[in-house]
């Protein structure tokens, strides 16, 4: 009588802690977002904490972002929603920026990150996206006035936000089957769009003045 040893089944193509990401060039391309948009951010708080620590040292001094009336970071600094948690807002940046940033080079560098990680940026993203809309309203709508390093990170960090959440679509981690999402670039070009119109509708006279038209 001959015995056959059964056939264990296939390995799984993903261990079941990793979040599989549809395609290299895609992932990588998120990957390069992250360590870009890190590291921008990064450096964009650097500088808006050193601006913001003169001018509490002396309150006569220009921030090296206030340009005009409009431009004017100095203006923001001066306001409570430059300090939401009782401290400056670039430290926030310093505390997630750079993480962003180390997570993005590892996905680049083809490292499969589990799947916790990509939950943990998928929430830091969101947090820090509905945080810059917030900031965004302030700007427009109460303080009457823009930091031109702060838009420099609002894009960074929508730019973040939208491709750690194409990756998880495409793996189907929200429910249902996995999207393609082919030309999801459009819905972020579509994105800042928008928030240059508001900012052209809040400060029609100031946008005409760029181009000329005023």
């Amino acid at each position: 009588m001959v015995t056959t040893t059964p056939t264990p089944p296939p390995a799984p193509e993903h261990p079941t802690d990793v979040l599989p990401v549809a395609g290299k060039r895609a992932g990588r391309g998120t990957g390069a977002v992250l360590l870009v948009g890190g590291l921008v951010g990064a450096l964009v708080s650097v500088v808006l904490l050193l601006d913001e620590l003169a001018l509490l040292a002396d309150p006569a001094y220009v921030p090296s972002c206030s340009i005009d009336p409009v431009l004017s970071c100095g203006t923001i600094m001066r306001t409570e929603q430059a300090a939401v948690l009782g401290f400056p807002n670039p430290v926030l940046g310093l505390l997630t920026y750079p993480v962003a940033a180390a997570l993005g080079a590892l996905v680049l560098g083809g490292v499969a990150l589990p799947r916790w990680a990509w939950w943990g940026l998928q929430a830091g993203t969101t947090a820090g996206m509905l945080f810059v809309h917030w900031l965004i309203a302030q700007s427009l709508g109460v303080i009457g006035a823009l930091c031109p390093w702060c838009t420099v990170a609002w894009v960074a960090t929508i730019a973040m936000f939208w491709g750690v959440t194409v990756v998880i679509l495409r793996a189907g981690r929200f429910g249902g089957a996995p999207a393609p999402l082919r030309h999801h670039s459009w819905g972020l070009a579509a994105w800042y769009l928008a928030i240059v119109v508001a900012i052209v509708a809040t400060f029609p006279a100031w946008a005409a003045g760029l181009v000329g038209l005023a």
